[in-house]
């Protein structure tokens, strides 16, 4: 037992102090680890199998719609990324350039890739000629460069890995249904596989993707009461197109521009799920991106034929969950404290006693809820216990999001709320960008979407009192 306390003691409370707690949780469920250079992470085997389980569900959930994988190099060239004026100025004070290869100066210097737009559109300028070439639906997962001045792993790293979806279509039509599309797969995939609601909406002028004509964004609500944007899918009509000359010849024999748009989600996600459902001991993963669903602690494991019990088991179980067998020699308390640490949806403790009633006890990570399990019945009993852990979850983090979510009519009664209850704040605005400057000046807080769900709160702008036009979701954000 005081292996088992001094394990939970290393995590500092997330009451205390929530960004120390995040960091002790990805240290300490070995997700990630510091390396020497700076302001990037090396992410452990466990963190990893997280991204590929989310990369598997959503490139599959990609592939129904028609998109195909593809890879583009790292490297731009400095006059292609200078091409789209308003797409290099949201980006320059992000880019990480390379001057040299090897001892020889470049001739011309080139970035490493923030994000690959100017690089899939000077692909599609050759690539597409005639209405019969499109649509285009590509998507790219690897890793991007952003040097950024503050980091903290998984939420704003320097190298991050994620996926870039990238179309082009012959239409404006074509290109908004598109764009709508990921964004509701995104917003679908956060709620069916992280347990994760999310409010769907629009990025105002200020808060839209560099050289989008429009940008659309989910966004979720950590336990602390902070937002983050967890996937943004944009728009950028036909402005790319005009600036790298990507046409097309329609039926009718006429030159017309491409539209276009771009999407995307990465390795932040991670940290949502650390700081939708974690706890004071640790992870709490949801069962269908948990990397290991299912964990056998056998007791008592040198006694003969408890080891083997928990192999045959596992070896039942294997085709239908992810499982392991912890058959290290820590002590059974210490395993049950690491278990829940790493998050692990459900533990299964076997010992001589069950063995003998043929039985094995069932302990779920969420509730710690204990179930006594007849051995004939473990893989239905288990089934029953991911699909209630993975409801249950959405409607716990469902529940938070609502009790931290308040209304504002009067710039008082807002910059009170987001002084003292953090949270989403719903309020009205004029839709002047003035407005907007002046709320992130006085309360750091942002426009965090216009919701597609639109409410009236008031007939006027909680900011200026002029005639209001649409309801903002505000907030702090990560």
């Amino acid at each position: 037992m005081a292996k088992e306390k001094k394990l939970v003691e290393a995590i500092t409370s997330m009451e205390e102090d929530f960004a120390r707690w995040y960091t002790d949780v990805v240290k300490k469920a070995e997700l990630i680890d510091y390396s020497s250079v700076k302001g990037c992470m090396v992410i452990k085997p466990t963190g990893y199998a997280i991204w590929e389980n989310i990369q598997k569900e959503l490139d599959r959930r990609f592939k129904e719609t028609g998109v195909e994988n593809v890879y583009m190099p790292m490297f731009i060239p400095e006059s292609l990324l200078e091409k789209e004026k308003d797409h290099v100025e949201g980006f320059a004070p992000e880019v990480a350039w390379v001057t040299h290869g090897g001892l020889t100066p470049l001739q011309e210097r080139m970035c490493v890739r923030p994000t690959s737009e100017t690089l899939f559109c000077d692909f599609y300028a050759n690539e597409i000629q005639s209405y019969r070439d499109l649509p285009k639906l590509y998507n790219q997962w690897c890793s991007v460069v952003r040097w950024e001045k503050e980091t903290r792993p998984f939420l704003r790293s320097r190298e991050f890995l994620w996926q870039e979806g990238h179309t082009a279509h012959a239409t404006a039509k074509e290109a908004q249904e598109r764009t709508e599309l990921m964004l509701n797969i995104y917003a679908d995939f956060c709620e069916e596989v992280l347990a994760m609601p999310v409010i769907r909406g629009r990025k105002t002028e200020k808060e839209k993707f560099a050289g989008a004509e429009a940008t659309y964004t989910i966004e979720a609500l950590m336990h602390d009461g902070k937002a983050l944007q967890s996937g943004t899918s944009h728009n950028f009509g036909d402005g790319f197109a005009k600036a790298f000359e990507i046409q097309y010849t329609d039926k009718e024999n006429k030159q017309q521009y491409v539209h276009q748009t771009s999407w995307g989600m990465t390795t932040r996600l991670i940290g949502a799920i650390i700081m939708v459902h974690g706890d004071e001991s640790g992870l709490v993963l949801p069962p269908r991106v948990a990397p290991t669903q299912v964990l056998i602690v056998p007791i008592m494991q040198k006694k003969e034929g408890v080891l083997e019990k928990a192999e045959e088991i596992r070896n039942q179980l294997i085709s239908n969950f992810r499982v392991k067998v912890d058959d290290s020699d820590k002590s059974p308390g210490w395993k049950f404290s690491e278990q829940e640490m790493r998050g692990i949806p459900v533990r299964i403790e076997l010992g001589p006693k069950d063995i003998e009633q043929n039985q094995c006890v069932l302990v779920r990570r969420d509730t710690r809820e204990k179930r006594i399990v007849s051995l004939d019945e473990v893989e239905d009993a288990i089934k029953e216990v991911l699909d209630a852990m993975q409801i249950e979850m959405l409607e716990r983090a469902k529940a938070h999001r609502e009790a931290h979510t308040y209304e504002a009519k009067t710039y008082d009664e807002f910059k009170d709320i987001v002084a003292n209850k953090p949270g989403f704040v719903k309020a009205m605005w004029c839709e002047d960008e003035a407005c907007e400057n002046k709320i992130k000046e006085d309360t750091t807080a942002t426009s965090r979407c216009m919701p597609f769900n639109q409410e009236t709160i008031s007939d006027t702008c909680v900011c200026c009192g002029k005639p209001a036009k649409t309801m903002v979701y505000w907030g702090k954000a990560y």
